[in-house]
């Protein structure tokens, strides 16, 4: 069992950055490739963006491709998503998570161990 836990979400006006974190309970963290997903009121949960348990392979996102980056630090059982010039339309609830192991990375139902989310807030 693995616990994940976001931080770093809060309000930013449109043009601004914002950095997630997601921490893991686990030292297992480095053996998952690990997604970020988002939630916007009234929505579904959307694929952001996800990288590989080495580290050596991203993916994105059409809508966030060169305005987010995710990386992760294994040493530290924490993962990050570095998320520059924000837009009203990135507002959702932010989400961590671990992958299975097959499958498309960008598939939600392939993710085993899911944190609770943190809030991010783009408005002027």
């Amino acid at each position: 069992q693995v616990q994940l836990k976001e931080s770093g979400g809060g309000w930013v006006q449109p043009g601004g950055s914002l950095r997630l974190s997601c921490t893991a309970s686990a030292r297992t963290f480095s053996t998952y490739d690990l997604g970020w997903f988002r939630q916007a009121p009234g929505e579904g949960r959307e694929f952001v963006a996800a990288i590989t348990f080495s580290g050596s392979t991203t993916a994105y996102d059409e809508a966030v491709k060169g305005r987010f980056t995710i990386s992760r630090h294994n040493a530290n059982n924490t993962a990050y998503l570095q998320m520059n010039m924000l837009k009203p339309e990135d507002t959702a609830v932010y989400f961590c998570a671990l992958h299975g192991g097959s499958g498309p990375l960008h598939r939600g139902s392939l993710y085993v161990y899911w944190g609770q989310g943190t809030q991010v807030t783009v408005s002027s």
